[in-house]
């Protein structure tokens, strides 16, 4: 049996093996990648910071400015959320008369699943929706806690881990994981403010669609649109359905539903399909389903965060694989950068 043959299925087991430990050991993996992204976001502030202050000082305000940065978007996403939960639970009895009525009139056009929905739509079941994401509150507490512990020691240690790396390596496979590790950073670093720009614009046009409709709740619309917009794909699909569903309830109109519907997919394509990637450059240089599976891929691992985290961790992958000459491969059929700087292996044979 050649070699090739024999390292297939060693490397099908292997992959099998990392995926069902990340599955299994998520509390452990999730706020280790957490921290990862956060220490690539913040690490030139911290560096910049430690030429004119003592590092532990830096350490503060960089902790600081992570805490308020997370406290506001917590806060403003729990606002939109909050008031329009609030809402719906209030007028639960005319959200549940209208889903009767349109669960009726599936059934009458021969669409029978329309009525076991219905026996599970009802504020018994709002009600545990709301409890369950109570019970969630506690756990993502403990989630960011731990996540802040890895930033504060992956912050302090940055500096002696490269230096460990020259030291255990040799000098070619040291300064490929040290570049590598450094265009990591960059690129996530340009793909969450483009992220951030992008969710932003989202969220303001609809904001201004929403209040042109005479939608209830036109700020809070937004609001979401923004929060959700930093998970591809899953997020604007569930704020573009939302505020569709809920001008169903409050026009009482197909035609006001559709007309939303379709206005907020002009927003989102032109933004998610248009300007987003031209905007992104190399850094998101990767083909549409490798960017759809990682979402999917990393929301069965890990959830809503695996959904929001899983793009960043392929980004990471990706500029690692492309590197080595050996591994580029991969990178280039998953859609690699074309415009990303040469390897390390490259710059060698020059």
């Amino acid at each position: 049996m050649s070699n090739r043959a024999l390292l297939t299925p060693i490397v099908l087991i292997a992959i099998i093996t990392l995926v069902s430990a990340l599955k299994i050991a998520e509390a452990v993996f999730a706020p280790v990648a957490c921290a990862f992204l956060i220490i690539a976001l913040v690490w030139p502030f911290q560096n910049m910071l430690q030429r004119f202050v003592p590092k532990l000082l830096a350490l503060a305000l960089v902790l600081a400015v992570i805490l308020f940065v997370f406290v506001s978007l917590t806060s403003i996403a729990a606002w939109g959320f909050g008031r329009i939960g609030r809402s719906v639970v209030a007028d639960s009895a005319r959200f549940q008369m209208l889903y009767a009525q349109f669960a009726g009139w599936l059934e009458g056009h021969g669409i029978i699943i329309a009525g076991a929905w219905a026996e599970h739509f009802n504020v018994g079941w709002g009600l545990r929706l709301l409890q369950g994401a109570t019970a969630r509150v506690n756990t993502t507490i403990s989630f960011w806690i731990v996540v802040i512990v890895y930033v504060l020691l992956g912050l302090l240690d940055v500096d002696s881990i490269a230096r460990n790396v020259r030291k255990a390596l040799s000098v070619e496979s040291a300064n490929a994981v040290i570049a590598a590790a450094g265009q990591t950073a960059a690129k996530l670093r340009r793909y969450m403010l483009v992220r951030t720009a992008m969710s932003l614009a989202t969220g303001t046009l609809v904001w201004a669609l929403s209040a042109t409709f005479g939608l209830h709740f036109a700020a809070e619309w937004g609001v979401i649109a923004f929060a959700l917009n930093y998970i591809p794909f899953m997020g604007p699909f569930v704020a573009t359905l939302l505020p569709s569903a809920y001008a169903l309830a409050q026009f009482g109109s197909p035609i006001s539903a559709v007309l939303i519907f379709s206005g907020l997919n002009i927003i989102q394509f032109i933004i998610g399909s248009y300007i987003e990637p031209r905007v992104a450059g190399y850094a998101l240089a990767m083909s549409p389903f490798l960017v759809l599976f990682s979402v999917f891929f990393w929301s069965y691992l890990w959830g809503i965060f695996g959904a929001f985290i899983g793009v960043p961790i392929t980004i990471t992958v990706l500029t690692f694989l492309w590197q080595f000459s050996s591994t580029r491969w991969v990178a280039e059929i998953c859609g690699g950068p074309e415009s990303a700087p040469a390897s390390l292996d490259d710059r060698l044979q020059s």
